[in-house]
C-alpha cells in the first residue's frame, strides 16, 4: 500500500471513530447496560424558556438518543394566528444526544439527568414508547401549556412502561404564594420578567387559580426535575443516581430583573397620576381632555377585543372565565367614537355611570372572586374609574350651570 492510501485510510478511520465517539456522552456510561436518563434543562433567557424543558435520552453502547418532546415549527401555515389561537402543534423528535445538549450548555443552562431505576423488560418497554411517539403518524400533537406539554409527556411514557403509577417526591422549599395554583408557580418563574406575567395575567382566566395538587406541578420542568429525586414507583425510587452534566447555577441563563422603575406597577402607578393630574386640570377648566380619553379608551377597547377572541373563539387552557373582561371589553371603544359626537351625550353619559359602578363593584368583591389579579391591574382600573367620575362631574356640572 502506498504512503497516500495508508493516509487516507488512517483519515478514514480517523473520521469514522470520531463520528462514532460523538455520538456517545461517556457521562452516562458508567456500565455498558442500555440506560434510559430522564433529562432536565434549567430556565433560559427567552420567555419561552422560563420553566425549562424536559426530554429522555436513551444510551446504548454505540449511540445516545434523546427524544424531545417539545419541537415546533415557526414556518408552518398561520402559526402565529393558530399560536395565540390555542391551536399549538407541537411534535416529538428523536435525534442525537449531543446534538441536543450543546445548545443548551452554550447558553450556560444547567442541565441534569436521572438515570432511571427501571428492568431490562421496563427499559425495553421505555425505548418501544418512546420510538413509537416519534413515529411519523403519532409524533404531531395539540400542545397544552400546563396539562400536556414537553414535560408531562416524557414522564407519562415512563408511567406507562411501569407496572404502577409513580409518586414524585417534594419540590424544594420555595416561597410560593398559597395554594398552590398554576398561575403562583408562573410567577415564580416569571418574576424577573413582570411583563411577560402581566399579560399572562390579563389573558388567562381563573382556570390557573384552583388549587393544585403537588404533581400537578410537574408541568414545570425546573420543579419535576426536583421532584423526581424521590419519586418512586411499586415501592422502589424511580431514580438510581443523578448526574450534573454543567457547573453552571439553576438560575445562570435568566436575565436580570427588569428595574423596578421599568416594571408594569411602577409604570401604571405613574399613568394614575397623569390621569389625577389632568382630571383635576379638566375640573379646574371645566372642560374634558377628549383626546387623553380617546387614546386610553381605545386601548381597553382593543386590549378587550383581545380578551373577546381568547375567551370565545381560543382554545387556550383557562383564557374563560375571565373575570377581567369586566373591566377589560370592546364597549370601551364606545367613549372614544361617542365623546366627539354631541347628540350622543346622553348615551355617553350612561355609559360612563354604569362603567363607574362596575369598577367599584370590581373592586370592592374582588377579594371573593376566584382569579388573583395582578398588582399592575389597580392603578389602571383606578384611572379609568377617575376619568368615567370626571366626565359624570363635567355633565352634571354642565346641566347645573343650564
Amino acid at each position: 500500500m502506498t504512503l497516500p492510501r495508508r493516509i487516507l485510510l488512517l483519515l478514514a478511520l480517523l473520521t469514522v471513530s470520531l463520528g462514532l465517539s460523538a455520538q456517545i456522552d461517556p457521562r452516562l456510561h458508567t456500565d455498558g447496560d442500555t440506560a434510559v436518563f430522564f433529562v432536565n434543562v434549567y430556565p433560559g433567557s427567552d420567555i419561552y424558556e422560563l420553566e425549562g424543558h424536559s426530554a429522555i435520552v436513551v444510551t446504548t453502547p454505540y449511540r445516545d438518543i434523546a427524544y424531545n418532546f417539545g419541537v415546533f415549527d415557526f414556518n408552518s401555515p398561520n402559526f402565529v394566528y393558530r399560536f395565540v389561537k390555542g391551536e399549538t402543534d407541537y411534535m416529538a423528535v428523536a435525534w442525537p444526544w449531543l446534538g441536543f445538549l450543546y445548545p443548551y450548555t452554550a447558553a450556560g443552562r444547567h442541565v441534569r439527568a436521572h438515570r432511571l431505576n427501571l428492568t431490562p423488560e421496563e427499559t425495553a418497554e421505555t425505548i418501544r414508547l418512546l420510538e413509537e411517539n416519534v413515529l411519523p403518524e403519532n409524533a404531531v400533537y395539540r400542545y397544552n401549556y400546563v396539562k400536556d406539554n414537553c414535560a408531562t409527556r416524557p414522564l407519562a411514557v415512563v408511567e406507562r412502561a411501569l407496572p404502577d403509577s409513580i409518586t414524585l417526591g417534594p419540590a424544594p422549599a420555595e416561597s410560593y404564594a398559597e395554594p398552590l395554583t398554576f398561575r403562583n408557580i408562573m410567577r415564580h418563574y416569571h418574576r424577573n420578567y413582570p411583563w411577560y406575567q402581566f399579560g399572562i395575567d390579563l389573558a388567562l382566566g381563573s382556570g390557573i387559580d384552583r388549587p393544585l395538587p403537588r404533581r400537578a406541578a410537574s408541568f414545570a420542568p425546573a420543579e419535576l426535575d426536583s421532584m423526581l429525586a424521590g419519586a418512586t414507583s411499586s415501592g422502589r425510587p424511580l431514580v438510581s443516581y443523578t448526574i450534573d452534566l454543567d457547573n453552571f447555577p439553576a438560575d445562570n441563563a435568566v436575565l436580570a430583573p427588569t428595574p423596578v422603575w421599568l416594571s408594569p406597577h411602577t409604570v401604571f402607578w405613574v399613568l394614575f397620576a397623569v390621569t389625577l393630574a389632568l382630571s383635576i386640570h379638566d375640573i379646574r377648566l371645566k372642560r374634558l381632555s377628549r383626546w387623553f380619553d380617546t387614546i386610553f379608551f381605545s386601548v381597553l377597547g382593543f386590549t378587550g377585543l383581545l380578551l373577546t377572541f381568547l375567551i370565545f373563539i381560543s382554545v387556550h387552557e383557562a383564557t374563560s372565565p375571565n373575570w377581567l373582561y369586566l373591566w377589560l371589553n370592546p364597549l370601551c371603544l364606545l367613549v372614544p367614537i361617542l365623546i366627539w359626537i354631541k347628540r350622543t351625550k346622553k348615551v355617553l353619559i350612561c355609559y360612563q355611570i354604569a362603567n363607574f359602578a362596575v369598577l367599584t363593584g370590581l373592586l370592592a368583591f374582588w377579594p371573593l372572586i376566584p382569579q388573583s389579579a395582578n398588582p399592575a391591574f389597580l392603578p389602571i382600573i383606578l384611572a379609568e374609574m377617575l376619568r368615567s367620575a370626571t366626565y359624570i362631574y363635567l355633565q352634571a356640572s354642565n346641566r347645573s350651570k343650564n
